[in-house]
């Protein structure tokens, strides 16, 4: 009875003091960094924010820097405010972090450009709201208060006439509770109709999400009708601000990069690899271009060659043109323990064909004599370009081949009227290799497809259910299960869900010219969940639509329409009516992209591996879980891997970079293996040659690895806030070691060269220029040589590797590099001046 007595008198006593206890003041986090437009109105913003709070009883930090967005940072706070935020402004620990702090119960309260943030992380988007997509120049109009009730609105006239810059949306969510309604007929530059929200809320994911457009003026942050707008938001955000509950959290925290490495197995041996298969036992089979299997002996550490073949790899006739064809592609049977099938995709020597064959590997060697030729399809020769030729398996052993579409895309020489890099459309007699839909259109012939078949025990095939055109179907091919393709050079099929995903190496015009040929240039990673038509050379893209054009008169006809696209070539052997275009799942340019701003700008090579279960492998050797049902693409060219998450039916949601500072050497395939490791292999930095830092490359994880001891020598920074309110921003700065006062001018010349060269070999130039061997590419010797006297050569010089575009060189234009400055492609040019000498 005692005991009882003491324990309900220790509730009370707990329940008393509970009570009576001050309720925690509320903080919030003010988040201004930019990676895009700069709003000049952010400080006034800030200064405007940080004093509403002194009035209002909450604490307001403010920074710049996305080092703050840590779980531990962030628990501090009952809101996170993104004022005026722009562009790509967190990485991908940094998001990981906050979606976990937002299923805490955390809130998050948007402003203005907030909406133009973040474009390639989807649940942002579905937290902010929508996407910002245009918006005309600022003038006055009338706002709808479409809810008096909220505490945000509450204050406002039922129409409420102010001058703002106005956004059109896009991806405007669902679930959302709108407060604000513009009149767009009350200004010019509407797209979004009646219902054009300013303002709204709404429950996300744990989480409370206020949103208001408005804000991006100076005059704003004066005006108090919008400050008490603004003040209700951040009540609404900081709800209860009960104490944040992460056993709520459903996002994994990202895997630290410290704990992944690169094993190097293979460094300086294969003579231009193209595809690899990782075997059961953990042995590695690669084909090299110019017709050898190899394979890689992981009980010994050693390469050797498996087999041969005779291929058509270089042109015989036509020197100067580059060929792409050769043994391409190779893949091990899905049943390969039991009956040592391998598939490879060549180009035999003695006729214009492209070929998929089955052998068998017998005691680490491929039988030559148990060919069988499974299909074939014609290919034009002595011209370049365009192969594709990976091979991947998907549920139910169905096996997919890729094809290219065999089409010059380069200016026909002597022809008045070139196709500076647009789409190859010229169906002329006597211009047939111009053409590309002759094959990519064509519903009628394998060029530029994705086909997929199901191979039966005698290496005959059956044409699976669900391809793009039944069998007997007049003017089409069966095979087909993915057609209008360019180059889909990697191929993979997600072994669950069956879709099939490919990286589109695309065309090069430099600029948009929709009013006569159309878009410019860009690479897709594309997703097919079913059979379809994927564009080329009709469209590219995001379904941008490429013109008619007369290469005799120069004249430019009618776009093409991708809901009802017709190939009226008179080249083409099939339906002139074709399916409607699918768009890509990814697209990128050669300057940075606005829709995925993380690929960078640069050279392109669009590359796509697995998607990852991690239930498929041994928990031992894994890679971690983070990253189960995720799509691993990468780029040959700018040597970065990447994420890709998605939604539940397959959508596009989210990319992030994996393994970052990680470098590799042109990376021509990827695979995991089975302990569930991803292998890599590398062409290596220059084409059509034995590289020395081609080779196979394995990422382990190894989750009880440490992070790397600190230096003595690093400073730290303190705490990463910057809560100076008054003045402008502080923006973070590259640091380049600035030359000595004492040196002399000759010393200052040599720096700028070393720091050239380092430049130059930290960019894509190394994978199509070698010092002194010509590449793809002149080398950097002879073009040193060639402008030795030339006086304009670094005005020409910067104007090419900026723009890039065709030369003098051969056929293949220089890529262009839109984010260089010319101060950096100068010390790049007094490297090369250096070796005229």
């Amino acid at each position: 009875m005692k005991k009882t007595f003491w324990f309900y008198l220790l509730t009370l006593v707990v329940i008393l003091v509970t009570a009576f206890r001050p309720a925690l003041k509320p903080r919030v986090l003010i988040f201004t960094k930019t990676a895009g437009f700069h709003h000049s109105s952010i400080p006034t913003g800030i200064k405007a924010l940080v004093k509403l709070g002194k009035e209002n009883n909450f604490d307001a930090d403010t920074t710049t820097n996305a080092a703050y967005f840590t779980e531990d940072n962030l628990k501090k706070y009952a809101a996170v405010i993104f004022l005026n935020t722009t562009g790509n402004v967190l990485d991908s620990y940094q998001e990981a972090d906050f979606e976990r702090y937002i299923q805490a119960g955390g809130g998050y309260v948007g402003i203005h450009a907030a909406t133009d943030t973040e474009y390639d992380w989807g649940w942002y988007g579905r937290l902010a709201g929508a996407y910002f997509v245009s918006h005309p120049a600022q003038q006055e109009a009338v706002l709808n208060i479409v809810d008096k009730n909220h505490v945000s609105t509450s204050h406002l006239p039922s129409e409420w006439k102010r001058k703002d810059e106005w956004y059109n949306f896009k991806q405007i969510g669902k679930d959302l509770n709108f407060l604000i309604t513009i009149d767009e007929k009350s200004y010019t530059g509407g797209k979004n109709g009646e219902t054009h929200p300013m303002a709204w809320y709404h429950d996300f994911d744990g989480g409370r999400a206020w949103y208001t457009e408005l804000g991006h003026t100076e005059e704003s942050y004066a005006d108090s009708n919008y400050l008490k707008h603004v003040l209700g938001g951040i009540r609404y955000a900081v709800g209860d601000n009960k104490k944040l509950d992460y056993s709520k959290s459903k996002t994994m925290r990202l895997p630290p990069s410290y704990k992944f490495a690169k094993a190097q197995l293979v460094k300086g041996t294969f003579f231009e690899p193209t595809e690899l298969t990782v075997l059961p036992n953990m042995d590695i089979l690669v084909t090299q271009r110019r017709g050898e299997i190899m394979l890689y002996k992981n009980s010994t550490k050693t390469v050797k060659q498996a087999g041969f073949l005779k291929v058509y790899w270089k042109t015989l006739k036509s020197p100067k043109v580059n060929a792409e064809e050769g043994l391409l592609g190779v893949q091990a049977d899905p049943d390969f323990a039991n009956n040592h099938f391998i598939y490879v995709y060549y180009s035999p020597a003695d006729t214009s064909v492209n070929r998929l064959s089955r052998f068998t590997l017998v005691n680490d060697n491929v039988d030559m004599a148990s060919e069988k030729i499974i299909l074939q399809l014609y290919s034009q020769r002595e011209i370049c370009c365009h192969t594709g030729g990976s091979i991947a398996f998907g549920p139910g052993n169905t096996l997919y081949v890729s094809t290219g579409d065999n089409s010059t895309p380069f200016d026909e020489a002597g022809n008045p009227f070139a196709n500076h890099g647009y789409a190859p459309l010229d169906d002329r007699p006597g211009h047939i290799q111009y053409d590309a839909r002759r094959g990519a259109a064509n519903t009628n012939d394998l060029r530029g497809k994705i086909l997929r078949i199901k191979i039966n025990p005698d290496g005959s095939y059956e044409i699976p259910e669900g391809n793009l055109f039944k069998p007997g179907e007049p003017q089409t091919k069966p095979e087909i299960f993915v057609m209008g393709n360019r180059n889909p050079y990697r191929i993979s099929v997600d072994k669950k869900k069956g879709y099939v995903y490919w990286g589109e190496i695309g065309p090069d015009a430099r600029k948009d010219s929709m009013d006569s040929r159309g878009p410019r240039g860009y690479d897709e990673m594309n997703q097919a969940r079913e059979a379809g038509f994927f564009g080329w050379p009709l469209f590219v893209g995001n379904n941008y639509s490429y013109r008619l054009h007369n290469y005799a008169t120069n004249e430019n006809g009618p776009s093409f329409d991708p809901a009802r696209p017709v190939n009226n070539s008179p080249n083409n052997t099939g339906l002139t009516n074709l399916p409607p275009a699918q768009p890509a799942f990814i697209w990128y340019p050669y300057d940075a992209s606005a829709e995925f701003p993380q690929l960078g700008s640069g050279g392109r090579c669009a590359m796509t591996g697995p998607v990852y279960y991690s239930d498929s492998y041994p928990e031992k050797t894994r890679l971690p879980d983070y990253y189960n049902g995720k799509l691993f693409i990468y780029d040959w060219i700018r040597g970065w891997f990447k994420v890709v998450s998605m939604l539940p039916d397959g959508s596009f949601d989210k990319m992030e970079s994996f393994v970052e500072n990680m470098k590799f050497n042109a990376p021509v395939d990827a695979e995991m293996g089975p302990d569930g490791k991803l292998y890599v292999l590398e062409y290596g930095n220059g084409w059509f040659a034995k590289n020395a830092d081609a080779g196979i490359a394995r990422i382990d994880y190894d989750e009880k690895k440490t992070p790397p001891a600190a230096s003595s020598k690093t400073k730290t920074t303190g705490n990463p806030m910057n809560k100076k309110v008054a003045g402008s921003e502080s923006y973070d700065k590259a640091v380049v070691p600035a030359i000595g006062h004492q040196q002399t001018a000759s010393v200052a010349i040599s720096s700028n060269a070393a720091a050239g060269k380092a430049y130059m070999l930290s960019l894509d130039c190394k994978a199509c220029h070698k010092t002194n061997e010509k590449s793809i590419g002149p080398s950097f010797t002879a073009v040193a040589k060639r402008y030795k006297n030339d006086k304009n050569m670094v005005n020409y010089l910067t104007e090419k590797i900026i723009n890039g575009g065709g030369g003098k060189w051969g056929e293949v234009p220089m890529p262009a590099h839109p984010d260089l400055k010319k101060d950096q492609v100068g010390k790049i040019i007094d490297w090369v001046k250096t070796l005229s000498r």
